[in-house]
């Protein structure tokens, strides 16, 4: 699992140097109280409602924000801090019971490539509602991102369904069956494959014994 502080960068995925990072648009008017209203650089508080609004609208779960910014108790990154010298942010989240990772380091603001996280999340619903793509199918490209070290959730492990809900003695003789394929001394089967699935199994056994 990504971490929110700090920046844990997709594998795979190419920093952009910071020469080529750029000033964004994302900005928010406000009034001057005498009928001018003048345009501001977003905040980090500004570019998160943006984007939780947009995390809403389509369902994901289990979200972390990674960055550089030193996060609050609940892991969003605390607002009026001063820049971090890298202002990349990585976007985890599931959806469709599937990891996702959507990172930006375009714009040389933390605030502003949040802000196009969002962006980004609102054009692409925009292409659902043209009807030629569902929401999961369109994020299809960036299933395959995913944070250094990161570990697959115990679900996918043992393969659960979407919503299934899963009792010990569901598990058991699921763990059963996936370690008659995965084991190392089976054909395809190898030492780090049967380390996930004990790791998942004991994961599983925790939750379901917590409820």
């Amino acid at each position: 699992m990504a971490e929110a502080y700090p920046l844990s960068w997709p594998t795979g995925r190419p920093r952009r140097p910071a020469h080529a990072r750029k000033a964004a648009q994302f900005g928010t008017r406000k009034s001057d109280g005498r009928g001018y209203t003048d345009k501001h650089k977003l905040s980090i508080a500004e570019a998160l409602e943006r984007l939780q609004r947009e995390l809403d609208a389509i369902d994901a779960r289990y979200v972390v924000l990674s960055s550089d910014l030193e996060p609050r108790l609940n892991g969003l990154p605390r607002s009026g801090q001063r820049e971090p010298s890298d202002p990349g942010i990585a976007l985890y989240f599931r959806l469709s019971d599937k990891p996702h990772c959507l990172p930006c380091d375009t714009y040389d603001r933390a605030a502003d490539n949040i802000a196009a996280l969002a962006a980004h999340i609102e054009a692409t619903r925009r292409i659902e509602r043209l009807g030629v793509a569902t929401i999961a199918e369109a994020f299809a490209g960036f299933t395959a991102l995913q944070a250094p070290g990161a570990k697959r959730p115990w679900r996918e492990v043992i393969e659960c369904a979407a919503g299934e809900r899963v009792t010990r003695d569901i598990l058991e003789a699921r763990y059963r069956r996936l370690a008659s394929i995965r084991h190392p001394d089976k054909p395809g089967g190898s030492h780090d494959a049967m380390s996930e699935l004990n790791r998942a199994r004991d994961e599983a056994l925790k939750e379901i014994e917590n409820g």
